[in-house]
């Protein structure tokens, strides 16, 4: 995740702050320049919680696709779990 050099936010403060941010508008008695303001802040804060979430997606995909990746080559290169074989199939009208 790319953060700001003024004040990177960990997933859970910016989190945190957005639910603040929908709190006080849910609650009304802001005026209308006050709400602008929290709808903007809420829309960074959303932006930041989704860059940080899709990060972890991408690391979770790296780790887990270099996983399959492995157990796939293994798989092949012992001939367990490579499908069927020609010629292996039973003949129906013997089972």
């Amino acid at each position: 995740m790319t953060q700001t050099q003024e004040s990177p936010l960990s997933y859970e403060q910016a989190r945190g702050e957005l639910v603040e941010v929908v709190q006080r508008l849910e609650a009304g008695g802001s005026t209308l320049e006050e709400s602008l303001a929290l709808w903007e802040r809420g829309e960074e804060l959303a932006r930041i919680c989704r860059e940080w979430l899709e990060g972890a997606r991408a690391r979770l995909d790296a780790v887990l696709g270099g996983a399959a990746g492995e157990a796939e080559d293994a798989a092949g290169a012992s001939g367990d779990g490579a499908g069927p074989v020609e010629g292996d199939e039973e003949d129906s009208e013997n089972v």
